[in-house]
């Protein structure tokens, strides 16, 4: 039956009174700080209470305004999150300002395309953020939520399935933010996929450090708890890349069966998680780890369920998926299995060819991203929009009633993304431009389209060489890097990467000959540049994904500040110094 109350809702709003009904004093949400003092827990009455205050304070707006959500993780978050809705309005979550530039500059960009005239934040983030938008939002109100303490009767706001809930804005890795349009029979309809795919009931535990601005945190992981009337516990972000086991800690705390997280956070723990840290923990109750957002590896799989196999952890919770902002979220997954690794020909795959080998033959490992059972896949040639052929890579077209309304006062960007046709007059598909096949059944996804590197006629997705750079060189783990290329005028590929500690110059000259020998050896392909950068160096979306986009434009610009860097005299701009 909590299957079918998802299903049956009129709106999220209904559901979650539905639940408020049921549950009452039960705990909803439950947030531990960073500090480890005692965690607050939340009920869902008392989120109820809090939401209709929220409400009754918006009402002075119209029905359809946007109302931006600037907190960290917690119940303040989750009671404005359902206040804008009960309202009747349109909920847009955003990253706190931040002290950066680059930080800023993104929060005041959803602001402006969203047109949101009121910010909602809580009280310790209510003086910055009133600085923030005094500074560079003029006339836009920002409202600290704890001063709303009354909670008027309920009154059901005029919404149904097909009305805007959300706007969710793209991590930008590829270019400026997009708001996605996310409606409530959206995001009704994808938890009710996830669930199904993952075994859902009322008594799943749900939680982890995904902040909830992203859609990963929100819809994928906290609105399955609510939806499904179970409980959330939060963490923040900061905690986790600080300490890797606080998240370890929490799953095992509280009895958490379902924690997502991108590929980069189980490498974190494989090589941040100490063999004292790891004495005690027990994971026994964690059924499904959701592997997503960024691609995934085999070898991080395989390792992290070696690892933490001493701890009662079983390999078949591991839980590839994949999904999309502009398919609400959650595309494919199969949860209670042992993940499905395919061994192909690596030389084929360069050439878009998914060419399965013996076990035993030297080839790349691709994991399975299970089956996309809620979605009409198409596998296409993006220049010709023609079905690809069998064993062809190609990219990933969906269809069904989690794509989403388009992109928000962007009908250029809508019409490009949303309502594709085949060249065989399929139409109502979305273009995820990412690439991929589906292969008996399962969904495999190799990379993004304006990512690959295509050099001397060969693709070459920048994540593979990144992975194998650091497989090979144990110093640059667990921080990130990020590979692109640059015309010069051919394309050349350039490497930048983090690298902990302050070694000497003779070792960082070692180590950058060291990783063009390892990039010439395993693809065939010399880097034109090295650059070495400290940590956080590294442009990552709010998930950890990679903004390889925007580090070839710090590259190119000059506004790298390396550790150390080796740069062809082709790639070298004036002023730039290198050792050549």
């Amino acid at each position: 039956m909590t299957l079918t109350a998802i299903q049956t809702a009129t709106s999220v709003v209904d559901l979650f009174r539905r639940r408020v009904a049921e549950n009452g004093s039960a705990p909803a949400v439950t947030t531990v700080a960073e500090d480890g003092s005692t965690p607050l827990t939340v009920s869902y009455a008392e989120l109820d209470r809090r939401a209709r205050a929220i409400a009754a304070a918006l009402r002075s707006g119209n029905p359809g305004d946007r109302v931006m959500l600037v907190f960290p993780s917690g119940p303040d978050f989750v009671a404005a999150f359902l206040g804008v809705l009960y309202a009747g309005m349109v909920a847009v979550p955003a990253p706190l300002p931040g002290k950066y530039a680059h930080q800023r500059r993104r929060v005041s960009t959803i602001a402006v395309d969203s047109g949101a005239r009121r910010v909602l934040t809580g009280p310790a983030d209510f003086a910055d953020a009133q600085d923030w938008a005094r500074a560079e939002l003029p006339g836009v109100d920002v409202v600290d939520v704890a001063e709303l303490t009354g909670a008027d009767p309920f009154a059901a706001p005029d919404v149904s399935r097909a009305d805007l809930a959300m706007l969710q804005y793209t991590s930008g890795s590829t270019g400026d933010p997009k708001g996605v349009m996310v409606s409530h029979g959206n995001l009704l309809h994808n938890v009710a996929c996830l669930g199904r795919a993952m075994g859902f009931t009322g008594r799943t535990r749900f939680g982890g450090w995904i902040p909830l601005y992203h859609d990963m945190g929100l819809i994928g992981q906290l609105l399955p708890a609510l939806f499904f009337g179970s409980e959330c516990a939060l963490m923040s972000p900061t905690a986790f890349l600080k300490r890797p086991i606080h998240w370890l800690t929490l799953i095992d705390r509280f009895g958490i069966n379902y924690s997502a997280a991108p590929n980069f956070a189980f490498e974190q723990c494989v090589h941040g998680v100490t063999d004292d840290q790891l004495a005690g923990l027990d994971l026994s109750r964690w059924t499904h780890s959701a592997n997503g957002s960024e691609p995934i590896r085999a070898r991080t799989l395989l390792a992290f369920a070696k690892r933490f196999a001493p701890a009662g952890y079983a390999s078949h919770a591991l839980t590839p998926c994949y999904g999309l902002a502009e398919a609400t979220v959650f595309v494919s997954g199969r949860g209670d299995r042992e993940p499905m690794i395919a061994r192909v020909d690596a030389a084929a795959l360069e050439r878009h060819e998914f060419r399965p080998v013996d076990p035993a033959t030297p080839g790349a490992e691709l994991v399975s991203c299970g089956t996309a059972d809620d979605f009409d896949v198409r596998v296409v040639d993006p220049a010709t929009s023609a079905t690809a052929g069998e064993g062809r890579i190609g990219e990933i077209w969906l269809r069904g009633p989690s794509v989403t309304m388009g992109y928000w006062r962007n009908p250029a960007a809508t019409a490009a993304v949303f309502g594709a046709t085949t060249a065989d007059g399929e139409t109502g598909f979305l273009r995820t431009g990412d690439l991929g096949i589906v292969h008996g059944g399962e969904l495999y996804v190799t990379g993004r389209i304006k990512e690959t590197l295509i050099v001397r006629g060969r693709n070459l997705y920048p994540q593979d060489i990144e992975h194998e750079i650091r497989a090979q060189h144990p110093e640059l783990q667990p921080v990130v890097g990020a590979v692109f290329g640059v015309a010069a005028p051919d394309e050349q590929i350039v490497v930048t990467h983090e690298l902990r500690g302050r070694p000497d110059e003779a070792r960082l000259r070692n180590l950058a000959t060291s990783i063009r020998l390892t990039v010439t050896r395993e693809f065939g392909i010399r880097p034109a540049a090295v650059v070495l950068l400290r940590p956080g160096a590294v442009r990552r979306t709010t998930s950890g994904k990679i903004q390889r986009t925007e580090m070839r434009e710090l590259f190119l610009s000059g506004a790298l500040q390396p550790v150390y860097e080796a740069v062809d005299a082709a790639l070298r701009e004036p002023g730039r110094e290198s050792d050549g």
